[in-house]
């Protein structure tokens, strides 16, 4: 499936990306652009730019950079293909795909079926907050502490206990119903697939609904139904819209919160979400009624590096640890454990102590570290007996990490605690082919496609020393970025008035060039490697802070002066040479580069100069440029 060119083209120039970033960070007018805290990293002082009218954004702090449909990706988690779609919803273009009949038809069933689960939602909905018949499932959840506005956001409801249930309510064909998992054919004809349960719908990362999960009222809070009556939760069946092993509840909401902080908290339940964000920890999901997977893993990565897990890790780590570092592997995660007081559920502390929940989350330790504590401190260290016991224990946990770097640091961890001499315990991690497994996760971290944390770091280095040059460094380098900033925002003033030979800088004059080659700004930057696209967007969200005129003579100036050494070198060269003729041409060359130079080198020239001054300039870049075309 493929969208065609001139509709992604025609989608992101008619998005108003000031709009858009708008309504995720505040951003405020600065001269032409706009500026505002970067909604991919936390900052205090803003350091997010960006030019509204090219549609280009770039952060100076975590270098995150792009257009409308980069920055939909970035902060949804979308794919390329949703973010041109979305985008071109909202703008009212009707983007096309390229692809089969077969496909055409599967989409549309899928739009069928979140409608009618969107009205299904909207009907549950509507009936908890106004139905009589809901008055014992509001009692309960005030009880867990939701006040109007939790029910509101994550628009729980109601399924009343009674036969047809949704199937009279909402008009929607019976097969429809029934393949999105709302009904059923039942002894009396179809059924509503949820009664007498406090729904929690389940939307996917877009915020479309796609599931519901409902829950049986407590005996307590009144509620007529027994044991018999099913499960406590109950889940959609497995739709064309809805896979269990890929859907996380809560990612519609919580998106935002993941890419600002890089970190998302992964409950075992929908009210664990909900008590979380009522805490003030805005990035937690769960899994709807199954296990981590390998498809949770690779939706997980495309919103954060590291995950915390708010449950009872423990017990996942005795029959999962090896695929949780498989996964930190293949994806390049983290993976901590919030170390939540024992017997306790997200869900619960948030109504007791939501600080403790807080700073369980913020004082997440790494999955290994987790479980190697709680073996030690579970164990029995008063006797050798005990202490040996314990050793082999956690030696065996850590035994699991394919990281020999990371087995050894805990080991010598576990020698401490048990006071076992770490020599005697090594022979326990020497297993039969482990020398032969993979790097560990840091190892392969660096070796990974993509920018890494590290790289980024060298990359964004690398840029501020090229920025730090160009305003504070060698003659021209000031000057040559004010000419490549006022080439993309004023190009009608540099028209004729730019040329390789004024850049001396590499990768200033590779963005010149790359600008120069180009039909437009977005093609210079797509074609460029990383390095130029890089400044070519750090200068499309700044200001010009020179004009034309004094720009050019300063470009100028410089240019003409290593041009002088490079031929007074020259000339030198051929003396010793006996070359006359080289010789004399290049006398006649420092003599009109000195001519020049004495006009451009008067006081007072660089704020605004005269027009004699930019009349030689004028002559010397012709020369420049004539110098250039013979040298090349």
């Amino acid at each position: 499936m493929a969208i065609p060119d001139e509709d992604v083209a025609q989608v992101r120039a008619a998005t108003d990306l000031v709009a858009l970033i708008g309504e995720y960070t505040p951003l405020k007018r600065v001269g032409r652009r706009f500026v505002g805290l970067c909604p991919f990293h936390a900052e205090k002082t803003g350091s997010f730019s960006v030019n509204g009218e090219e549609g280009l954004y770039y952060c100076f702090g975590c270098q995150a950079r792009g257009d409308a449909i980069s920055f939909l990706r970035s902060i949804e988690g979308c794919s390329f293909v949703e973010a041109v779609e979305r985008l071109g919803t909202r703008v009212g273009i009707s983007v096309r795909q390229e692809s089969s009949a077969r496909g055409k038809q599967d989409r549309d069933q899928q739009e069928v079926l979140k409608e009618a689960m969107r009205r299904a939602v909207e009907f549950y909905h509507e009936r908890l907050l106004s139905h009589k018949d809901a008055s014992q499932a509001r009692q309960y959840l005030r009880s867990r502490g939701y006040d109007g506005e939790v029910v509101r956001q994550f628009r729980l409801g109601w399924a009343p206990d009674r036969g047809g249930g949704l199937v009279g309510d909402i008009d929607t064909p019976p097969g429809v119903l029934v393949a999105a998992g709302l009904a059923h054919e039942g002894s009396y004809g179809l059924q509503s697939s949820f009664r007498g349960r406090v729904i929690f719908p389940i939307f996917d990362p877009s915020g479309a609904p796609i599931a519901l999960g409902g829950r049986i009222l407590p005996h307590s809070a009144g509620s007529r139904r027994d044991a018999s009556a099913g499960p406590k939760y109950r889940n959609s069946k497995e739709t064309p819209i809805y896979s269990k092993r890929r859907t996380l509840y809560g990612l519609n909401w919580a998106r935002q919160g993941i890419v600002q902080a890089d970190e998302i908290v992964i409950c075992e339940g929908y009210t664990d979400v909900i008590g979380l964000f009522v805490a003030g920890v805005p990035r937690a999901v769960a899994t709807c009624g199954t296990a981590l997977t390998d498809e949770h893993f690779q939706v997980i990565a495309r919103f954060a590096k590291r995950v915390v897990l708010a449950f009872d890790a423990d017990a996942a780590g005795q029959s999962a640890a090896s695929r949780f570092y498989e996964w930190e592997r293949l994806h390049s995660l983290e993976v901590a454990v919030a170390p939540l007081p024992p017997g306790s559920d997200p869900g619960e502390l948030s109504q007791a102590d939501p600080e403790a929940l807080r700073r369980a989350v913020e004082e997440a330790v790494p999955f290994l570290g987790f479980r190697v504590e709680r073996a030690l401190a579970s164990g029995d260290l008063r006797s050798p007996e005990g202490r040996a016991r314990t050793a082999q224990a956690a030696v065996a946990m850590i035994a699991e990490h394919p990281n020999e770097l990371v087995r050894d640091q805990y080991l010598v961890t576990i020698a401490d605690r048990t006071r076992v001499d770490v020599e005697r315990l090594r022979p326990y991690l020497e297993e039969p082919g482990r020398a032969g497994r993979g790097p560990g996760p840091r190892q392969v971290r660096g070796a990974q496609a993509g920018p890494t944390s590290a790289t980024r770091a060298a990359l964004r280095v690398d840029t501020e020393r090229a920025g730090a040059r160009g305003r504070a460094g060698a003659p021209g380098q000031r000057a040559a970025r004010d000419g490549l900033t006022l080439a993309i925002h004023a190009p009608e003033t540099m028209a004729g008035r730019l040329d390789e030979s004024l850049f001396a800088d590499p990768l200033q004059r590779a963005a010149y060039n790359a600008l120069a080659s180009a039909t437009s700004l977005h093609q210079a930057i797509e074609s460029s490697d990383d390095a130029v696209a890089d400044l070519l967007l750090q200068l499309a969200v700044s200001e010009p802070e020179a004009d034309a005129d004094p720009t050019i003579v300063q470009l100028v100036r410089a240019a003409a002066m290593r041009a002088l050494g490079q031929i007074e070198a020259e000339g030198r060269t051929a003396e010793a040479a006996g070359d006359q003729a080289r010789l004399f041409a290049a006398a006649a060359d420092i003599a009109q580069l000195k001519a020049e130079l004495e006009v451009m080198l008067e006081p007072g020239v660089n704020e605004n100069p005269p027009r004699p001054v930019v009349e030689a300039a004028e002559r010397l870049l012709g020369w420049l440029r004539r110098r250039r075309g013979e040298s090349g």
